[in-house]
């Protein structure tokens, strides 16, 4: 495995966290029902991810995760037009015909474990990569920019 610079030593693989221990986080902090309820979480809202981050925050964040949870955000070829953070979770649950707020459900349970892996460094990173939307589905406050 070739490290990144940019990655702190603590969050990178293959010390980390593995599959199952991220799989028992979001089950845990989603509240569901079964591992495999958890798993369709984490393949569904990391995909959404790959689908919108691009550059080196891709690359880092991809170090940072389970090899599993890294090759389904990896597979996925960025959109050419951003999703907000609203706009991001429409789309999951248009994909999968669940309710919106059981996906922003699952995206914030799956946000949690990514940035438990991440750190907030790279979490502050992606955030100011993405549109606007997507620190409140991490947890954190959207600070608006001072006028």
């Amino acid at each position: 495995m070739i490290s990144h610079a940019r990655v702190p030593l603590e969050h990178q693989r293959p010390y980390g966290t593995t599959y199952e221990q991220m799989l028992e986080k979001v089950r845990y902090e989603g509240a569901y029902p079964t591992r495999e309820k958890a798993d369709e979480a984490v393949r569904l809202v990391l995909a959404g991810l790959g689908r919108q981050l691009t550059s080196d925050e891709r690359v880092d964040l991809a170090a940072c995760l389970p090899l599993e949870a890294a090759r389904v955000l990896t597979a996925q070829i960025p959109d050419t037009q951003p999703l907000t953070g609203w706009a991001f979770v429409k789309n999951l649950a248009a994909r999968t015909g669940a309710s919106l707020g059981t996906t922003r459900w699952d995206t914030g349970s799956v946000f949690s474990a990514v940035a438990a892996c991440a750190g907030p460094d790279l979490i502050t990173r992606i955030l100011g990569r993405l549109p606007s939307g997507y620190a409140l589905l991490f947890g954190r406050a959207e600070l608006a920019p001072a006028v």
